[in-house]
């Protein structure tokens, strides 16, 4: 129940923040506007590039518009806060408390994304119903599959996320991993470019990489480019990826908290 506690404090927080979010959806729909007009005329050249029809390409460029802050593609979040308070030595009390920092955070995170969620992901989506003609999941079964990646790829971005952050324990700021990680996400997320067009074996290497997890496998389970088992490994893909990934940040948490308290000693 505490976590729980945590995540609604998080979207509480970020509700607050009402000129933000609306500022953040105008921006939304005018890049997924811009994106629609870029896609139209790739596939008016080539009507099924990457597999996808049109209205699949449309639909992408709106699911992305989507989940960049849902998903936090371009960092942000919980664990800016927790880098911010790892450069003050704040941290220390955090790493003494009878919580795990892992979890406190993670909830965080959670509640920002649900936030982000309904709000910035919600509207720029609608937008694009409105002014295209978009594909919509085939079922309910399809919706299910599409509600159980969210947040899975939430908490893939917040594994890649956390790990970047506890670097500032030995790095004392996480700026430049920060924005090599930044870079990765856009590109390897499907968020510049669907990994579906990427040639040969560069499709594979992203396919296969923890930022497809982020838009690209939740977008394929959306338009039914992964469907039946296919879905449910695309699902267990991004399950295998958060544990990894979390069990990193477990990993190097405790490291972490030796350091501090070696220090503190």
């Amino acid at each position: 129940m505490l976590y729980v506690a945590v995540a609604v404090r998080a979207f509480r927080r970020y509700a607050t923040y009402t000129a933000a979010t609306l500022a953040g959806i105008f921006t939304n729909s005018v890049f997924g506007v811009i994106i629609s007009f870029s896609y139209l005329a790739v596939w008016g050249q080539n009507p099924d590039a990457g597999g996808y029809d049109v209205s699949d390409a449309l639909t992408y460029a709106w699911l992305g518009q989507a989940m960049i802050m849902t998903v936090a593609v371009w960092s942000g979040g919980a664990t800016d806060d927790l880098a911010a308070r790892i450069r003050t030595g704040d941290v220390a009390l955090d790493l003494y408390r009878p919580v795990g920092l892992l979890g406190w955070w993670l909830a965080t995170d959670l509640g920002r994304a649900a936030y982000h969620l309904v709000t910035r992901g919600l509207a720029p989506t609608l937008v694009g119903a409105v002014l295209f003609d978009l594909r919509y999941p085939a079922g309910p079964g399809t919706w299910l599959l599409f509600w159980l990646s969210v947040p899975l790829a939430v908490v893939v971005s917040f594994g890649i996320r956390m790990l970047v952050t506890a670097s500032a324990f030995w790095l004392l700021d996480d700026t430049g991993v920060r924005n090599l990680q930044v870079v990765c996400a856009m590109f390897f997320s499907g968020l510049v470019v669907p990994l579906v067009l990427f040639p040969g074996w560069t499709r594979d290497l992203a396919m296969a990489l923890p930022w497809a997890a982020f838009l690209q496998v939740p977008a394929d389970i959306w338009l039914g480019r992964r469907a039946g088992a296919d879905a449910w490994w695309g699902l267990t893909f991004q399950a295998a990826w958060a544990a990894a990934l979390l069990g990193a940040c477990g990993v190097v948490l405790r490291r972490a908290r030796h350091k501090v308290v070696v220090q503190g000693g």
